[in-house]
């Protein structure tokens, strides 16, 4: 039931937008604008239209998406916590905690909150990522106050005992085991990702580390509550059919009572130093039904970059591997035809350093390194020599067609925000985003490229069966 945000999955991302978009199921859709549409002097509409956002007293923050195409609203709670964030040694507490908070409270028994939910018709679900966690509901809107009454209970009365704690513990561990543990894709992911962040938390997996979720107890669990589960570290996304005033006033009547638990203050995470040396993994299993080889480059997220740069990454990302026109696809698969699929992304919605990432999947009887050797050839014709202008413009009208059609959601619209504030960003930068992104040049994204894509920033990894010498 609950869901966590695999980095490798979730999360595949083309900046502040289309991470969520990739969640929701609509990046990749084949829409076009017309070609106006990519000039910065295009009416580009704001996302979200005319949106309301204001601060309660106990330092919540709220934002208002109004949309009154049908009488149904999404409530969702996003603290500005995630696995990034957890102690050293206790790696597994952020998504732990979220399986906990359906456990019960002061007030209310356990499952009760998701009992309340199902029997007025409601959805609701949560998931963990590295730099938030989120729990929403999406119910009809004269139940939006209702949604807001359990939420600000268990954001303030959060009950744990050994009980309910320890079967839980059982049930991350056998989640790790299924996910992780029995997939050998999911462990490349890992080990992937270890190698880029040696430094920075990002190297550890947001479900944790089986070794440190086998300790982890009911008094971890309190501690991260206590400390992170504060309204003054809360963002609270409302959208639908509603309006900022009585959002406001059902949110005073609710969230408005609980009083500031705790002053988290600024995140201070340790900061991934500057590569010296490219790396490469290699993972064997006779479990593999596919091999693959996947590259990540350490490059700035939007909260990181300098002006400019995150809405190139994206620009790039979206020319080297973003559909069946990229470069990596054409070269790989339409014209090469080594490849059964090839692409690339770039998770741009991150508190901290991220990483643009590209993908291939051999036909059979193809090596990897012989994709490899493709690969490293599309990017360095980039480096050398740019990317075109057609390339350039059917990019851009891509990702900001896919920015407009995720306005057809609601759920969507508030992940969208929710992501963004949580990472750094702001209502207003997440608005004129497609339009920073219609301003990208072809000079700018060969500049990043020249930046970032370079194999001392990166790890490449490779996933196959062993040989027969690889088994020793």
């Amino acid at each position: 039931m609950r869901q966590i945000t695999d980095r490798a999955g979730a999360l595949v991302a083309i900046g502040l937008l289309l991470a969520v978009l990739a969640m929701a199921g609509l990046y990749g859709r084949n829409a076009v604008l017309p070609a106006a549409a990519a000039s910065p002097d295009a009416e580009i509409p704001l996302v979200g239209g005319e949106i309301s956002k204001f601060t309660l007293d106990n330092g919540l923050d709220i934002v208002v998406i109004p949309d009154h195409r049908v009488p149904v609203v999404t409530h969702m709670v996003w603290y500005r916590v995630g696995a990034a964030d957890e102690p050293p040694g206790k790696s597994g507490i952020a998504h732990f905690l979220e399986h906990l908070m359906f456990k019960g409270t002061e007030t209310r028994a356990i499952g009760e909150f998701s009992d309340i939910v199902a029997r007025v018709g409601g959805r609701e679900n949560a998931f963990t990522a590295d730099d938030y966690t989120g729990y929403f509901q999406r119910v009809a809107k004269q139940h939006l106050g209702l949604v807001m009454e359990l939420e600000a209970d268990r954001m303030a009365n959060l009950k744990l005992t050994d009980e309910v704690v320890l079967p839980e513990r059982d049930v991350v561990l056998e989640e790790r085991r299924s996910r992780v543990d029995n997939d050998p894709g999911a462990q490349l992911g890992e080990v992937v990702d270890a190698a880029l962040f040696i430094h920075h938390p990002y190297g550890t997996p947001i479900i944790g580390w089986e070794n440190e979720i086998t300790k982890l107890d009911r008094n971890d669990a309190i501690a991260f509550y206590e400390r992170f589960y504060t309204p003054n570290n809360a963002v609270l996304i409302v959208a639908g059919d509603v309006e900022a005033d009585e959002v406001r006033t059902l949110a005073e009547a609710t969230y408005g009572k609980l009083e500031r638990r705790a002053e988290p203050g600024m995140r201070e995470r340790p900061q991934e130093p500057e590569p010296l040396a490219a790396r490469r993994v290699e993972l064997f299993d006779d479990r593999v039904g596919q091999p693959n080889l996947r590259r990540s480059y350490l490059v700035p997220s939007y909260a990181r970059a300098a002006p400019g740069e995150a809405e190139a990454l994206d620009v790039l990302a979206q020319v080297l591997g973003g559909g069946a026109t990229s470069r990596l696809y054409r070269a790989l698969v339409v014209d090469g035809g080594s490849a059964a699929a090839a692409g690339s992304w770039y998770q741009g919605s991150a508190y901290d350093m991220t990483r643009l990432a590209l993908y291939a999947v051999p036909r059979q009887g193809v090596a990897l390194a012989a994709l490899e050797a493709t690969m490293d050839e599309v990017i360095a014709e980039v480096l050398e020599n740019g990317v075109t202008e057609a390339e350039l413009e059917r990019a851009k009208r891509t990702i900001i067609a896919d920015a407009i059609y995720a306005q057809d959601s609601q759920a969507t619209l508030a992940r969208i925000f929710g992501a963004a504030l949580t990472t750094g960003s702001s209502v207003e930068a997440v608005q004129t985003w497609p339009r920073r992104i219609g301003a990208v040049t072809a000079d700018e994204v060969q500049a990043v490229a020249r930046k970032y894509l370079v194999m001392k920033r990166s790890v490449t990894g490779y996933l196959r069966k062993p040989a027969n010498d690889d088994r020793s």
